[in-house]
């Protein structure tokens, strides 16, 4: 695995590292994220409280991914991206690897797409997640695999720092005895992020890192490029994705997600007991 580069960025705060080159402020990347494409509950992904909130029809999907076209939004992957092209890149993620995926990967090929796909590897296998033939057709079709890591904790920053190294670790393996490559792509599961989160993907080899901070501008941390993201929620009309897509009014979701930071930050207790409600999984 990639050696870990020293640390850097002294004095930043711990969830907004600043880009580490200024040459590359003007590499902006609209990545929106997804979690299940699916019709009827629990036929994809989790079954839990939580998850609903984040599951889109197929008609809702085929619906923003038209409105994202007719804007003219290019969408790549991150691999292909020039970073010394100015304007806005276009990504489109999915989280968890419901077997939902396959469901969303075929909508985007048929537009010429290919999507960032984030494996929780505990889950590979079981009921309404993909299975290893499933991850290798979504490879195969030239969609990018990574890291959602490997049991999923739904608070990621409250681990201490080799917690984190396992779960990274053990999901990187899974992947690449899968796929037979290199596993340098991630998300970070729950969303909470914090400067020791960028800092353990970095020293697990990971050079891509995804979070559910709505930042435009990419920042280099330790090694490992770190992306923001605007995750998605049921009810966000064609419109408002396609305005999203072009890098147009990040500004809001950045107000509403500092709002809601800082009443987690105000009662941890209560936050936590909050999320392990959310996220018991309905038998």
């Amino acid at each position: 695995m990639d050696a870990a580069r020293g640390r850097s960025g002294a004095g930043r705060t711990a969830t907004s590292p600043q880009p580490a080159d200024p040459s590359r402020a003007r590499w902006r990347v609209a990545a929106l994220g997804y979690h299940e494409i699916a019709d009827a509950p629990g036929e994809s992904g989790f079954r839990r409280p939580g998850a609903l909130p984040y599951r889109f029809s197929r008609a809702e999907l085929e619906a923003h991914l038209d409105a994202i076209a007719a804007c003219g939004a290019s969408v790549a992957c991150v691999d292909a991206l020039d970073l010394d092209a100015p304007g806005v890149h276009t990504i489109l993620t999915f989280d968890d690897g419901g077997r939902s995926a396959l469901t969303a990967a075929a909508a985007l090929e048929r537009r010429g797409w290919r999507g960032h796909f984030f494996i929780i590897t505990g889950r590979i296998g079981a009921p309404g997640f993909l299975d290893a033939a499933g991850i290798r057709r979504l490879r195969e079709a030239g969609h990018v695999i990574g890291s959602h890591s490997h049991t999923h904790p739904d608070i990621f920053r409250a681990l201490d720092a080799a917690a984190m190294a396992r779960e990274w670790q053990e999901s990187r393996d899974r992947l690449e005895q899968l796929l037979g490559e290199p596993c340098v792509h991630a998300s970070v599961p729950g969303g909470d992020v914090s400067r020791h989160v960028f800092a353990s993907a970095a020293a697990a080899g990971l050079r891509w890192l995804f979070t559910s901070e709505p930042w435009l501008s990419a920042r280099r941390v330790d090694g490992c490029w770190v992306l923001g993201r605007v995750v998605l929620k049921r009810g966000v009309s064609a419109p408002r994705v396609a305005e999203l897509a072009t890098g147009r009014s990040w500004g809001r979701a950045l107000a509403l997600r500092r709002l809601k930071g800082m009443a987690r930050r105000a009662a941890p207790p209560l936050y936590r007991l909050y999320v392990e409600r959310l996220v018991r999984d309905e038998k």
